[in-house]
């Protein structure tokens, strides 16, 4: 197995491509697949002043925004999964993630500190790659943008004639081809160890969980994770997994998922997709159907 990595999106990605293929296919894959990886990167960082994103947070209130055909893809699968979720995923969370020291300010915003609204009620679609501005919002793609680019990268190694191969940003997943791939999920209880063992074949697998990111804060405890219903962090010590066809949905259903506490919520079978959480009281894991134990 040929294996390159590099960092992105704020984790390491990794592309994994079978040996014996011929010619320069390879090579050339990982050339394209990260170059997809770095464009979601670009495009989609809270942290650069240039991207759509920070355009997005410093735009005023009425304003009208132009984002590229990519970031309109993402922001329109965040906005229809915020509604259809009842606010469960709402990428409209950045201002929580700021106030608990996950992102930084964002100092150029045209709002000193906007009041929590919706994401999906704020931002209003205007046609292809425009949208309008219609409440204070500061949001945030973290939770769906690195699937995103997960499906971006396989796409650019089909373009390249690879034949199969995997693509890992940390712990989002999807492969492809004809050749099964072995994936570890950690165990929430014990981070270096595993909590499910499965394999992975034409498919994707995100899971979200808080054991690196949960610290306490002014006497409460916080995360990166958070309910956007009521902008409270999500401290649970579980992890929630979600296995789909694309991994941008499986990025997304997995802060469904662990919000909800639910590994069978009804909006999982609109994407087909399944769900196992680790670390749930009534669920034992990795006993889940769906999930093929490694010999």
């Amino acid at each position: 197995m040929k294996r390159r990595a590099q960092p992105w999106l704020g984790t390491l990605v990794e592309v994994s491509i079978p040996d014996g293929l011929d010619g320069t296919a390879p090579e050339s894959g990982f050339r394209q697949a990260f170059a997809a990886v770095a464009e979601v990167h670009r495009l989609m960082s809270f942290h650069d002043p240039d991207s759509d994103v920070s355009r997005i947070n410093r735009a005023a209130v009425g304003a009208t925004i132009e984002v590229a055909p990519a970031t309109w893809t993402v922001l329109q699968s965040a906005l229809a999964l915020g509604r259809a979720s009842g606010g469960m995923f709402d990428i409209g969370c950045a201002p929580a993630l700021v106030a608990w020291g996950y992102l930084p300010g964002a100092v150029d915003a045209a709002e000193a500190w906007p009041d929590r609204v919706a994401a999906h009620e704020a931002l209003h679609s205007l046609g292809y790659c425009r949208l309008e501005k219609r409440e204070p919002a500061w949001i945030d793609l973290g939770g769906i943008a690195k699937g995103h680019a997960v499906d971006a990268a396989i796409v650019a190694l089909q373009r390249e004639g690879v034949p199969a191969g995997c693509v890992n940003a940390g712990g989002d997943l999807r492969a492809f081809g004809d050749i099964d791939f072995p994936v570890l999920v950690r165990d929430p209880g014990c981070p270096t160890a595993a909590g499910a063992r499965l394999m992975l074949r034409n498919e994707a697998i995100a899971t979200s969980a808080n054991y690196f990111s949960r610290k306490r804060l002014d006497g409460a405890m916080v995360s990166a994770l958070v309910d956007g219903r009521n902008a409270r962090p999500l401290t649970t010590a579980v992890s929630a997994s979600v296995r789909a066809p694309a991994c941008m949905i499986a990025d997304a259903l997995t802060k469904v998922v662990l919000a909800s506490g639910d590994a069978g919520h009804p909006l999982l079978r609109s994407f087909d997709a399944s769900a196992f959480i680790i670390g749930h009281p009534a669920i034992p894991a990795p006993a889940m159907e769906h999930v093929r134990p490694l010999p």
